[in-house]
C-alpha cells in the first residue's frame, strides 16, 4: 500500500498546501476533522505528510476551506490523485531509498531539468556501461545482482527522453569528466561519443565548463533544479556524502542564480560538442 512506503514528496506537497488553506480559513484542526469525521491529530499527519490524503478527503477540505478558483482546486484534486497513484518506480521502492524513488518521480514529472555536473555525467545521460562502473565504484559491497538493478533504474528513467513531451534538459558539464575513466578507457569513448548523439535532441543542450573558466563557482559541487508543472513548487535536488536532500523557495532562487553564472562561464553548445569529440578522439 502506498502508506506503507513512506513519506513522499507529493504528500508533502499536498499537506503543506492544506494546511496553508486551512489556516487562511482560521480554521483549528479540529475544525478540519470534525467536517471530515476524523480527529485533529490526522488533519495534522495528512498536512505534515506523514500519511497522504485521500481524495474524496481532500474535496471535501477544499469545499470547508472555501477554495473557488477552479484551475487551483483542480491542481491540487490532481495531486491528491498522484499521491496515492503507483508508477515503475515503485518496483524498486523495496531495493531503493525513499530519496531516489522520490527523485525518479520528480525528474518523470518535470518540465526542465537544469544541472551543473562535476565528478559524475547526469544519470538521464549515461551509458549502460558508464552507469555500471559508477553504481560499483560508489557502493563497493552491493552484489552483482543489486548492481543490475541499479543499471536497470537508471535506464528506465531514461525513457522519459523519448516521450512525446520529454523534460527541456539543460546540463553543463565540468571539463574533467571528458577525462574521468569511468568504465575505463572504453567505456569513456563510448560515454563521450553518446553525449555528442544526444546533443543533436531538440531538447537536450549539453555544455562543458572548461579548465579555463577559474575558480569554481560552485565549489560544493554538483546540483539539480526541476521546473515543475501546477500545482508542484520548483525544487532542486543537491547530493551529498550523507544523502541527497530537496530545496525549496529562496535556496532554489540561490542556485538558479548560480546556475546561470555557471552557464554565462561554459562554453557554448557548438564549442562544447566539438571539446567533447576531441577528448573522444585522444581516446583512441
Amino acid at each position: 500500500m502506498a502508506g506503507k512506503r513512506g513519506m513522499t514528496l507529493r504528500a508533502q506537497w499536498l499537506g503543506r498546501q492544506l494546511r496553508e488553506l486551512r489556516e487562511a480559513s482560521d480554521l483549528t484542526l479540529t475544525d478540519a476533522g470534525n467536517y471530515i469525521q476524523r480527529d485533529g491529530g490526522t488533519i495534522s499527519r495528512l498536512e505534515t505528510g506523514l500519511y497522504p490524503a485521500r481524495t474524496p478527503d481532500v474535496r471535501a477540505l477544499l469545499d470547508l476551506y472555501g477554495l473557488a478558483d477552479r484551475q487551483r482546486r483542480d491542481a491540487l484534486l490532481r495531486l491528491a490523485a498522484e499521491v496515492w497513484q503507483t508508477g515503475w518506480w515503485d518496483n524498486y521502492s523495496e531495493k531503493l531509498s525513499r530519496n531516489i524513488v522520490d527523485y525518479a518521480w520528480v525528474e518523470s514529472r518535470a518540465v526542465k531539468i537544469r544541472s551543473f555536473d562535476a565528478l559524475v555525467i547526469p544519470g538521464l545521460l549515461q551509458t549502460s556501461a558508464y552507469i555500471e562502473a559508477v553504481i560499483q565504484k560508489a557502493d563497493v559491497d552491493l552484489t552483482p545482482g543489486q548492481v543490475a538493478s541499479g543499471v536497470r533504474f537508471r535506464l528506465e528513467r531514461q525513457k522519459i527522453l523519448g516521450t512525446s513531451e520529454p523534460p527541456y534538459i539543460e546540463t553543463v558539464l565540468d571539463e574533467s569528466l571528458l577525462y574521468r575513466f569511468s568504465g575505463g578507457r572504453q567505456g569513456l569513448t563510448e560515454q563521450l561519443h553518446y553525449l555528442t548523439d544526444l546533443a543533436q535532441h531538440p531538447s537536450i543542450d549539453i555544455r562543458v565548463l572548461p579548465y579555463a573558466s577559474g575558480a569554481p563557482i560552485s565549489p560544493e559541487g554538483a546540483f539539480r533544479i526541476f521546473e515543475m508543472p501546477d500545482p508542484y513548487p520548483e525544487v532542486a535536488f543537491v547530493d551529498s556524502p550523507a544523502g541527497g536532500i530537496y530545496v525549496e523557495s529562496e535556496e532554489v532562487q540561490r542556485l538558479m542564480l548560480k546556475y546561470d553564472r555557471i552557464r554565462q562561464d561554459a562554453l557554448d553548445s557548438e564549442q562544447s560538442i566539438k571539446l567533447i569529440r576531441t577528448a573522444a578522439e585522444k581516446l583512441r
